[in-house]
């Protein structure tokens, strides 16, 4: 690593106990020293005091982040120069320490730097691997909604604007998240794609933003959110309207000024984040009852794309069977009989309530039963060879009923079909779990109070 000071007290103190700590480090008393040696070697971390002879520590910063954009960097500032250390932190800085600091405080900062370069360097293994065994993330399809999408894609990619993507379960939502990442200068940062529905109410604070050592039981070491993690590059929120009220207000803080705020921390800081989120529910309405911020609104939705279902695109589906047969027979190119006409006729004919989702299954499913040849309808899932719609078949017919029943109606039948498995019908009905739980205990007090 690299430190910078003009104070030669310091100067010799970092250069025992940088070592000390594991690092080999090159000491320089000015900026000027500072950007010659970084133009000759490339450092992982840099410490740098923001008030130097020669050049400023941003000045210091800039450069290196010029030269080499993953090299983090520190700085040093008194405790009259904060508003200083702020815009640093807006240049890049990955954080900062008031002077004197505590060698025990600089310890644990670079821990926390080694920590996000190897969270970022097993993101890169693992996209690499996956474009080695799937390619680049695709879009596929030639109707025109999905010209569409990819227009607006090309369009809101290179801009620093929130995307909010909608559409129903199964369409896709983080491919079209990942392409705008990867036609966007953020390409070679991190993606970090994190599912709202799915973090515990009491844990989605520190996943995010992380957290002190000491924060709360429990937290037996500092940790790094998923917005530190995304630094420099796009943090992906899919079904953003389970987000409860109190962190949707601290993701508002977020998207108004770029400030985080780790759980047990007094001081905010800067993070470099594009966020896209994605939902399948209609936030308008969730607003309107009261469950989503109005304000928070106004900011995810400053570019919408809408995702057609599969139902919507249906001359997509033979292209789409033949994309995933291919990926699931190991990249293999197919010959022009990968599927017979009665097979494609049966795919082509379905409601696909899943969607891509759901295709994807039914293929997978197909390649398992089929070892070679073309895939016909008796491999497909039983329900295709049965010639039935996985979609409800409520009848309207009878006496009068609400259309809460109606509503309870089609939550059994799709859970008696599922075998009473909520996550699939909750899948199925276009719904988050919690949604399918409020609606069935809704029902149950509504039976217990008749």
């Amino acid at each position: 690593m690299l430190f910078a000071d003009d104070e030669e007290s310091l100067q010799g103190l970092m250069s025992l106990e940088l070592p000390r700590m594991g690092h080999e480090v090159t000491v320089c008393p000015d900026g000027l020293t500072a950007v010659a040696a970084l133009e000759k070697n490339t450092y992982d971390c840099i410490l740098v005091d923001l008030n130097m002879p020669g050049l400023s520590g941003i000045d210091v910063i800039a450069k290196a982040k010029q030269l080499s954009p993953d090299t983090e960097a520190i700085v040093l500032t008194g405790k009259s120069s904060l508003d200083t250390a702020v815009a640093a932190l807006r240049h890049g800085a990955f954080d900062y320490l008031t002077k004197p600091c505590r060698l025990a405080d600089l310890e644990s900062l670079l821990k926390r730097v080694a920590e996000k370069k190897q969270l970022t360097n097993k993101y890169r293994a693992i996209k690499r691997r996956l474009e080695r065994f799937e390619g680049k993330s695709q879009l596929i399809g030639n109707a025109q909604s999905m010209h569409q999408v990819r227009t607006l894609i090309s369009k809101v990619a290179p801009t620093r604007s929130t995307v909010l993507v909608l559409g129903d379960t199964g369409t896709g939502k983080e491919l079209v998240a990942r392409a705008v990442h990867d036609q966007s200068p953020r390409s070679e940062r991190p993606f970090v794609a994190v599912n709202c529905g799915a973090l515990p109410e009491s844990l989605i604070e520190s996943e995010l933003f992380g957290h002190r050592k000491g924060s709360f039981t429990g937290a037996n070491e500092h940790r790094v959110g998923l917005f530190e993690v995304a630094n420099g590059g796009t943090l992906f929120l899919d079904e953003i309207g389970e987000l409860p009220k109190a962190m949707q207000a601290k993701l508002l803080r977020f998207l108004e000024n770029g400030e985080i705020r780790r759980v047990g921390d007094n001081e905010s800081f800067i993070v470099d984040v594009r966020v896209v989120c994605a939902t399948n529910r209609d936030l308008e309405l969730m607003v309107e009852e009261g469950d989503f911020r109005e304000d928070l609104l106004f900011r995810v939705n400053t570019f919408e794309i809408h995702l057609p279902s599969l139902r919507e695109r249906r001359e997509d589906i033979g292209m789409l069977a033949e994309h995933l047969l291919a990926r699931f027979r190991g990249g293999v190119p197919q010959d022009q009989t990968s599927f017979t006409p009665e097979a494609l006729q049966t795919l082509s004919a379905h409601d696909w309530p899943g969607n891509v989702r759901e295709l994807a299954n039914a293929i997978e499913h197909a390649t398992i039963l089929c070892d070679s040849g073309p895939i016909a309808p008796e491999h497909l899932p039983r329900k295709f060879a049965a010639g039935r719609s996985r979609g409800p078949s409520i009848k309207l017919s009878g006496p009068p009923r609400t259309l809460r029943e109606i509503e309870l109606e089609v939550i059994k039948e799709t859970l008696d079909r599922h075998a009473n498995s909520k996550p699939k019908a909750a899948e199925e009905l276009g719904i988050s779990l919690k949604t399918l739980y409020n609606k069935l205990n809704q029902a149950s007090a509504l039976e217990k109070s008749a």
